[in-house]
């Protein structure tokens, strides 16, 4: 690598491409595993990720880090995934993608609520909470994350 650290060059490297094939690059995670390293990239798109995207995707990056020496030729093990249901909330297309999910949000201002998405624009959501509606910015939020529901109610499993 040319003085970049890994994550930064893997970033340059993998975006644009898997961003041409319909995928947001979420994050790339860079560890050590023994005396190889382990390059985890998380992939999403707004339907979804399927194992056959994940595939595709992983295919992809497989290429573009053969084709560039981001790595210094060092051995390393792939890792392509999505960034599962407990990833923070941090982008506009975060909470776009989860509207009908409960979400615990924490503001800047001290506040906590847990509620369900109900709309996301470019720059904030409503959520809907048993006071009523709260409608925060993005800007404003320290926290928000997906609460895992085992037994969601019909109405917003089909939002």
């Amino acid at each position: 690598m040319t003085g970049q650290q890994p994550k930064q060059a893997l970033l340059d490297v993998l975006t644009e491409p898997l961003s041409a094939c319909g995928y947001d690059l979420e994050d790339i995670e860079v560890s050590q595993a023994g005396r190889r390293s382990l390059v985890r990239v998380l992939v999403d798109t707004d339907g979804g990720v399927t194992l056959d995207a994940v595939a595709e995707a992983t295919r992809l990056v497989s290429d573009l880090l053969d084709g560039h020496e981001v790595l210094d030729e060092q051995p390393y093990t792939l890792e392509v995934t999505s960034p599962g249901i407990d990833r923070p909330l941090t982008a506009e297309r975060h909470w776009r993608r989860n509207i009908g999910r409960l979400v615990k949000v924490k503001l800047i201002a001290g506040d906590e609520f847990t509620g369900r998405i109900t709309t996301a624009t470019a720059d904030s959501a409503s959520v809907e909470t048993a006071e009523g509606e709260q409608h925060v910015t993005y800007a404003g939020v320290t926290s928000a994350r997906v609460e895992i529901e085992f037994n969601r109610p019909r109405s917003a499993a089909k939002e």
